[in-house]
C-alpha cells in the first residue's frame, strides 16, 4: 500500500479497484437493475390487464390477494400487479389501461407478504384507484 507524500494517487487507485467487490456499487456501475427491471429503470409505466388473479398469502397469514397480470406497453412484458384497498379488484377488467409502480420497499423486492408481485396498480384508465376505492370517482366508460 502507497504510504508517504505522494502515495495519494496509489491508494485511490487501490480504493477503486476494491470497491468492485461491493455488491451495490458494481449494480450500479454495470446498471444491472436497469437491464433486468420489466419499467426498464423507470418509476411507472402503463400496460393492459390480462387476468385477475389471486394470490396466497406467506405464512403465518393467511387469505388472497387480489392482484392483475399485466402486459406493458412499453416492452411488452408480462408482470403481476397487486390492486391495494378493500374492493379495489372490482375496478379493474380485463383490457383496461392500468399504470403500475414499485410496490415500496427500498430494495425493489416483492414486500409484505404477497410472493412474488413487486409492483401495484395507481390507476385504472386514467383515474386513481384509490379514489374509486374511496367513492370520490368512478370508473370511465370505454
Amino acid at each position: 500500500m502507497g504510504r508517504g507524500l505522494f502515495g495519494g494517487s496509489k491508494m485511490a487507485k487501490d480504493r477503486q479497484r476494491a470497491r468492485w467487490s461491493e455488491r451495490k456499487y458494481k449494480q450500479r456501475m454495470l446498471k444491472s437493475r436497469a437491464k433486468h427491471d420489466p419499467l426498464a429503470g423507470s418509476t411507472q409505466a402503463k400496460g393492459i390487464v390480462i387476468e385477475k388473479v389471486g394470490i396466497e398469502a406467506k405464512q403465518p397469514n393467511s387469505g388472497i390477494r387480489k392482484a392483475v397480470k399485466i402486459s406493458l406497453i412499453k416492452n411488452g412484458n408480462r408482470l403481476t400487479a397487486f390492486a391495494p384497498g378493500d374492493g379495489a379488484i372490482n375496478f379493474i377488467d380485463e383490457h383496461d389501461e392500468v399504470m403500475v409502480e414499485g410496490i415500496g420497499g427500498s430494495k425493489g423486492r416483492s414486500y409484505g407478504d404477497i410472493p412474488g408481485v413487486r409492483y401495484k396498480v395507481i390507476q385504472v384508465n386514467g383515474v386513481s384507484l384509490d379514489e374509486m376505492v374511496r367513492g370520490r370517482k368512478e370508473k370511465p366508460v370505454r
